[in-house]
């Protein structure tokens, strides 16, 4: 594990409604980023408004951050954080060739949901982004029940290896410094190569879910925006937000 990065604040609470929340509410007064690191949510949510099960044990953090650049670079960081995030499993003992990367943003561990993340941001007034707020959710403890999870969703998993969410922030926070110093260092090409590289079900047919349609096709690449691109019969499509089943 790394040490702690230089100028990151760290706050750890016993309870909270939401870290996602918590970090929103403290982004004003900060002057600079900020993990904050739950050991019980009475409300986690995931994308589009999901609730997020926690069991007890598992992890559940959110980072506050002032990131600079243009709106599609900010979002870029939810590839920075899934590098992030298997830097640091792997990190604290989880076989490398067990995990892959599911657009846009889980950790697959053999094939099931091991962790989600979710970006949200807040506007500057001026078009732009003021503070990106990261939230991430790990099974470090337990799996929720499938029960607990949207339908057609990939069967949750947990980790084998015990580790405390204290201790396991203190792998993912370096972790995530380094990945942010490569993105906002020499651009996306070296980040989007490397998620590449730990792609789930990169060159196989899968299916993209929008709200109006579903797209079914080759999964060939990310482009340099992050948009997913899939081969279809109608040719290329490239995607920037969905909901994607195998």
């Amino acid at each position: 594990m790394g040490h702690w990065p230089h100028g990151v604040g760290r706050r750890i609470l016993p309870e909270t409604d939401s870290t996602m929340l918590e970090a929103v509410r403290a982004a004003p007064t900060l002057a600079g980023p900020e993990w904050v690191l739950a050991l019980n949510q009475t409300a986690g949510r995931g994308r589009r408004g999901r609730a997020w099960a926690m069991p007890p044990g598992n992890f559940a953090a959110s980072l506050s951050m002032q990131p600079k650049g243009p709106v599609e670079q900010v979002a870029l960081r939810s590839f920075t954080a899934s590098l992030a995030l298997r830097d640091a499993l792997v990190a604290v003992g989880t076989p490398p060739d067990a995990l892959s990367l599911k657009w846009p943003n889980d950790v697959l561990l053999n094939g099931g949901k091991l962790a989600g993340i979710l970006l949200e941001s807040l506007g500057d007034g001026r078009g732009g982004v003021s503070h990106l707020i990261i939230g991430i959710g790990v099974n470090l403890a337990a799996a929720p029940a499938q029960a607990e999870v949207e339908p057609h969703a990939l069967p949750p998993v947990a980790l084998t290896t015990h580790i405390t969410p204290e201790a396991f922030l203190d792998a993912l926070a370096p972790a995530f410094a380094a990945r942010e110093y490569s993105l906002t260092s020499y651009g996306f090409g070296p980040t989007r190569t490397e998620w590449l590289s730990h792609a789930a079900r990169l060159g196989e047919v899968i299916t993209a879910r929008l709200p109006n349609e579903a797209i079914t096709g080759t999964f060939r690449d990310i482009d340099e925006t992050g948009n997913l691109v899939l081969e279809t019969p109608k040719g290329r499509r490239a995607i920037a937000a969905a909901d994607i089943h195998f």
